[in-house]
């Protein structure tokens, strides 16, 4: 409840979790039937870089404006940029506002496409109900994303994305909850995409949760992407992130392996930075 996502918008995490999340979302748009996309916490929806909390910490400028500054991307990544820069470009070649994952995903879904995003803390799900504008495909609820997914799964939508992206104030106990959301949405909404993310400082807290994943019963496919700019052995800081994509769509690998390490070149601050992709389950054969 203390966690304001307005100090990091536009840093090198969201760089990696909104390009995957587009590439996930055009996927889901490949076939005309209709999907849901579903947020757990989905904060305030647009972020002021131009206002106090950007302007203390400048993460956007390692982040996204990095990216804004590259020339010959990778057409996924430039896919990105373009999306970012139709909210609000600054002068210069700056960014003046940086969107959340409900405004990328409301540029991408269509017109027959729903979304059920959460937000607890009453000022960000007060302020995301403005950014969205009344948009209609949008049911925004000021409530716990962890128990949304019981009580709001599955959707009218047989396909579709849960997207979680905690804050990590609970640190290592965060994964007990997200594991217990999961075993409610695998359970009602089974042939969904679910992309978890999360915070790499060490290594040792991320394990078990990759084990649990991966002795799962219920997926089939798992996926895993990692960003990392320095050695996963520090508390102190940062040091990466990841994704972990169950159900990912066919080929996802391959897809993420045409930008990720690009991204992780344009993004690296230390001869540490890398890029992973794994798999840590999966039936194909």
């Amino acid at each position: 409840m203390n966690y304001r996502h307005a100090f990091h918008a536009g840093n090198f995490a969201d760089v990696f979790k909104h390009a995957i999340l587009i590439g996930l979302l055009g996927a889901l748009k490949a076939k005309p039937t209709p999907f849901c996309y579903v947020d757990t916490h989905a904060g305030r929806g647009l972020y002021d870089l131009r206002g106090d909390a950007a302007q203390r910490t400048h993460e956007h400028l390692d982040g996204v404006q990095r990216l804004l500054a590259a020339t010959q991307l990778p057409a996924p990544l430039q896919a990105y940029v373009d999306l970012v820069r139709s909210f609000d470009a600054g002068d210069n070649g700056t960014l003046a506002s940086y969107p959340g994952s409900p405004l990328i995903a409301g540029r991408l879904m269509r017109e027959q496409d729903r979304a059920i995003v959460c937000e607890l803390h009453e000022e960000e799900a007060a302020a995301l109900r403005a950014a969205l504008h009344g948009d209609p495909r949008f049911a925004i609820h000021r409530r716990d994303g962890y128990a949304s997914l019981r009580a709001l799964l599955p959707p009218a939508q047989k396909r579709g994305l849960v997207l979680i992206d905690p804050p990590f104030e609970a640190q290592a106990s965060e994964y007990t909850q997200i594991q217990n959301a999961l075993e409610n949405a695998f359970e009602r909404w089974p042939n969904a995409i679910h992309a978890i993310w999360y915070p790499i400082k060490l290594r040792d807290p991320i394990a078990p949760f990759h084990r649990w994943l991966a002795s799962h019963e219920r997926p089939a496919d798992v996926l895993v992407a990692e960003l990392l700019l320095h050695p996963d052995n520090s508390m102190l800081r940062l040091n990466g992130c990841g994704l972990a994509i169950v159900n990912p769509p066919w080929q996802f690998d391959r897809e993420l392996g045409t930008w990720l390490p690009a991204l992780a070149d344009l993004l690296a601050q230390s001869r540490y930075g890398a890029a992973r992709i794994d798999w840590l389950k999966t039936d194909a054969g």
